[in-house]
């Protein structure tokens, strides 16, 4: 399968059986043992994402783009904190949801939300923001867009990914033998050294870093400043 079949297939499938399934992960609803958990770990992404932006103490002078925004399950929190978010998503679906998410909190107009895969994102902001979206690239696709994210960045961008170790790659090349609902998309690992080596060539430097991980859900999280 090739890069524009992944998209196709990432868009359709968040346009159509997977918007139900996801959207109840991340919600509060009814789900299964293996769901719950990985609500459970997203939650704990989203919620280190949020104490490192509370931690500085200006978030409501900051623009931030939240690149594949889902539900809106980062995005909503931000601007409830009174920054300015502008949100894209790959899928329709998932950007209306997040749009009646949204508005159901009294978020009218911020954040501004719209369809759009990475690749289309435009503009200046203080911080991109970028969650739970590497997954669906392959590593040279995927270092070819954290430079174009870091390009729209002025001062801050902060990722997640799925990690290239040798436990995790056991673990998924197992899982792999038990097709399912589940099973819809492809799931790529990246090494964190070469993402690391990609922020460093766009003028990038950590600043902070932390790992998720629950019983199906394995996430490394890495900040990235300006120099």
């Amino acid at each position: 399968m090739n890069v524009v079949d992944d998209k196709t297939v990432v868009r359709e499938y968040f346009n159509q059986t997977g918007f139900d399934r996801w959207r109840r992960i991340y919600g509060d609803g009814e789900v299964n043992k293996v769901q719950l958990d990985i609500r459970t770990g997203h939650q704990q992404t989203v919620d280190t994402v949020l104490g490192w932006l509370n931690d500085d103490g200006n978030l409501a002078e900051l623009t931030i783009c939240d690149a594949g925004c889902g539900v809106g399950s980062l995005s909503i929190p931000i601007a409830q904190s009174g920054a300015k978010v502008f949100s894209s998503d790959i899928s329709e679906k998932m950007v209306g949801e997040a749009k009646e998410r949204a508005t159901a909190l009294g978020l009218a107009n911020n954040p501004t939300f719209l369809v759009q895969d990475l690749e289309e994102l435009s503009g200046k902001y203080h911080t991109v923001i970028c969650l739970d979206v590497l997954i669906h690239y392959p590593a040279e696709k995927a270092i070819v867009m954290i430079e174009h994210l870091a390009s729209l960045a002025d001062d801050r961008l902060i990722l997640s990914f799925a990690p290239k170790t040798f436990l995790l790659t056991i673990l998924k090349r197992i899982g792999e033998f038990f097709p399912g609902p589940s099973k819809t998309t492809r799931a790529y690992q990246h090494r964190e050294a070469e993402i690391v080596k990609m922020l460093e060539s766009c003028g990038f430097k950590i600043k902070r870093d932390a790992m998720t991980s629950t019983s199906f859900y394995f996430s490394r999280i890495l900040e990235a400043v300006r120099r």
